[in-house]
């Protein structure tokens, strides 16, 4: 699965909505590997479709994972497609360590061992946690159900 983009071509939702906003409006999502996709950017106008860039994440929402070179770990919230946050932070990364903006980006309810925090985190530099423990972020709670089976099932309440 990786982070190759394909384009498809359809009705897309409204520009940066992703999956789990749209199981939270009220999308039918039962399946939590339809989570596994990643926002969804509008391209251009296609003889009347919308040219829509999909890209398959490797992790997907409820998995814990941890940092491969960093010491924290933590529960997938929300995925991009690509890179999606400002530049000021993507050049405060050091130029030789620097992941490509061209794959998926995770973001993490994280914790380390001193304190609880969310991170953003390249595909490239994330791998499975093994430890079968959860993750104690006080947020963890808000969107999950109980951890069974190595991860979290996707839960929260509809107003």
């Amino acid at each position: 699965m990786g982070g190759k983009a394909q384009n498809v071509s359809g009705n897309p939702p409204q520009e940066g909505i992703t999956l789990l906003q749209k199981c939270i409006k009220g999308y039918k999502c039962t399946d939590p590997d339809q989570w596994t996709v990643a926002r969804v950017r509008i391209m251009k106008p296609l003889q009347g479709d919308v040219l829509m860039l999909r890209t398959a994440a490797k992790f997907h929402i409820g998995q814990v994972l941890r940092h491969r070179k960093h010491p924290f770990r933590g529960v997938v919230f929300d995925v991009d497609a690509t890179f999606s946050n400002t530049d000021e932070w993507y050049e405060n990364i050091p130029e030789e360590m620097r992941p490509s903006k061209d794959q998926p980006f995770y973001h993490l309810l994280a914790e380390n061992e001193q304190t609880y925090y969310v991170a953003y985190v390249s595909e490239q530099n994330l791998v499975p946690d093994e430890t079968g423990e959860p993750v104690g972020h006080p947020d963890v709670d808000d969107l999950f159900g109980d951890f069974t089976d190595g991860r979290y099932p996707l839960q929260f309440q509809m107003n």
